[in-house]
C-alpha cells in the first residue's frame, strides 16, 4: 500500500497551524472526474471558507470508455491509488463535520461502475456518489457565482470535463442566490474527444467536426432560452471553468509557471481567446508537452478543449469570457457549510449580491495563491 505522505509533492499545503488541524471544523469534498481526482478540505469562515488542504491527481478514469462503456483495469487501479491518498489525508483531518464525495461522467457511463465503487469502498473506505449531469452543472454554477460582477443578474457557465461538458444558464435572485434556468450537457469532454481523434495534432477536419457538433446540440437550448440576444444586450456574463480554460489564461498571460491568483477571475476578449488558441495550435504536440502550464499529461487534452471552447464562442458570438479556477468542489463546500444561511437569506429577501457573503472572493487571493495547476476533470 502506498503511503499518502509519499504524495506530498502533489498536495497544496494548507495555511493552518498543523498542530491545530483537529481543533477546527473541517469539511471535505472530492470531485472524481473522467480525467482527474481532486480533494479539498476547508474550514468555514463567517462569509466563506478557508482552504486547509488540497490534493489533485490526473488518473484518466475514463480512458478508453468510448470503446465499450467500461472502466479499464489500469484506469481503475490508478484511480484507486489516488483515492487511497485522499483517504489518508482525510484520516489526518478527522473528525470531519460534513463530507461529500462525487463522481461524474465516466461513472455515469460505465457499465462496470458498481464494481468500481464497491472496490473503492473496500480498499479506501470512501463512499463515492454518482451525480447527474444536472447536479454537476448546478455545483459548478454555485462554485463560480462569486466571480460575477455585482450588476450582472444572469450567467452562462460552461464546465468542460473529461467525459462531458455542462452548459448552464443561471439568474441571480434578490437574495443573491443562483437559480438555474436551464442547462444542456454535451456528451463529450476533453478525454473522449482526444480519444475519438487520437492524432497528437487534431486535423482541421476533426477540429471542425467538434465545433459543428457543438453548434448542433446547442441549437435547441438557444431556441428555448434566446441566449444570443441576451448576450448581445450585455445581460449575461459568460464564465468558463476547466483545465483548458485556465490554460488559455496562463498562456495568454505568458506565465512561466501557473499562478492561480492571476488566472482566476481573468477576463479575456474574444480576440484574445482566438489568438491564444492559435498560439496553442502552433506549438504542436511537442511544444505543448514542454510548456510549463500545459505539460505532458494535458498536451492532447488542451487541443480537444480548445475545439469545444471555440464551438461555444462561435455559436453564441461571445465577446468575452471570465476564467474560473474553481467549480464543483467549491460548490460542494458552500452547499455543506451554508445551507441554513442560504435559506434564511431567501426568506428575508436581503439584497446581498453574493450567495455566501461579498467577502467570499478574498479567500481565493489570500489563501490559495499558488496551488497546483488546474487539471481537466
Amino acid at each position: 500500500m502506498r503511503n499518502w505522505k509519499d504524495e506530498r509533492e502533489n498536495r497544496g499545503r494548507g495555511f493552518d497551524d498543523r498542530k491545530n488541524i483537529n481543533k477546527r471544523e473541517n469539511y471535505a469534498a472530492i470531485d472524481l472526474g473522467t480525467n482527474s481526482c481532486r480533494l479539498v478540505i476547508a474550514t468555514p469562515t463567517p462569509t466563506s471558507f478557508r482552504i486547509v488542504e488540497t490534493f489533485s491527481k490526473i488518473t484518466r478514469l475514463g480512458e478508453g470508455i468510448i470503446n465499450d462503456n467500461e472502466l479499464s483495469h489500469n484506469a481503475i487501479r490508478r484511480t484507486i491509488n489516488a483515492l487511497r491518498v485522499c483517504s489518508g489525508v482525510l484520516d489526518e483531518y478527522a473528525p470531519l463535520v460534513k463530507t461529500r464525495y462525487v463522481a461524474t461522467a465516466a461513472c455515469r457511463r460505465a457499465k462496470n461502475c458498481k464494481y468500481f465503487l464497491d472496490l473503492v469502498k473496500r480498499e479506501t473506505g470512501l463512499n463515492i456518489e454518482i451525480i447527474s449531469s444536472q447536479e454537476e452543472a448546478r455545483l459548478a454554477v454555485v462554485g463560480c457565482v462569486p466571480l460575477l460582477p455585482r450588476h450582472i443578474k444572469r450567467a452562462l457557465v460552461f464546465d468542460i470535463g473529461g467525459g462531458s461538458t455542462e452548459v448552464s444558464l443561471a439568474r441571480m435572485s434578490a437574495a443573491g442566490r443562483a437559480i438555474i434556468e436551464g442547462y444542456v450537457s454535451l456528451p463529450y469532454g476533453v478525454v473522449t474527444v482526444s480519444e475519438a481523434f487520437p492524432n497528437h495534432d487534431m486535423t482541421d477536419l476533426a477540429y471542425d467536426t467538434i465545433i459543428e457538433r457543438t453548434h448542433k446540440i446547442l441549437g435547441e437550448f438557444e431556441a428555448k432560452f434566446h441566449i444570443s440576444q441576451a448576450i448581445a444586450n450585455q445581460e449575461i456574463q459568460v464564465l468558463g471553468t476547466s483545465g483548458t480554460v485556465t490554460v488559455l489564461g496562463a498562456v495568454h498571460l505568458n506565465l512561466s509557471r501557473y499562478n492561480r491568483s492571476v488566472v482566476d477571475g481573468l477576463t479575456m476578449s474574444r480576440a484574445e481567446v482566438m489568438r491564444t488558441i492559435s498560439k496553442i495550435k502552433r506549438m504542436g504536440d511537442e511544444g505543448r508537452k514542454k510548456h510549463a502550464c500545459i505539460g505532458l499529461q494535458k498536451a492532447d487534452l488542451t487541443i480537444a478543449g480548445c475545439a469545444i471552447i471555440e464551438g461555444l464562442m462561435s455559436f453564441w458570438d461571445i465577446s468575452e469570457i471570465t476564467i474560473a479556477d474553481r467549480g464543483i468542489r467549491e460548490g460542494i463546500l458552500l452547499d455543506l457549510m451554508h445551507p441554513a444561511r442560504n435559506e434564511k437569506r431567501g426568506r428575508c429577501r436581503r439584497k446581498a449580491r453574493y450567495p455566501y457573503g461579498k467577502k467570499y472572493r478574498r479567500y481565493f487571493n489570500d489563501n490559495n495563491k499558488n496551488t497546483e495547476a488546474a487539471n481537466d476533470k
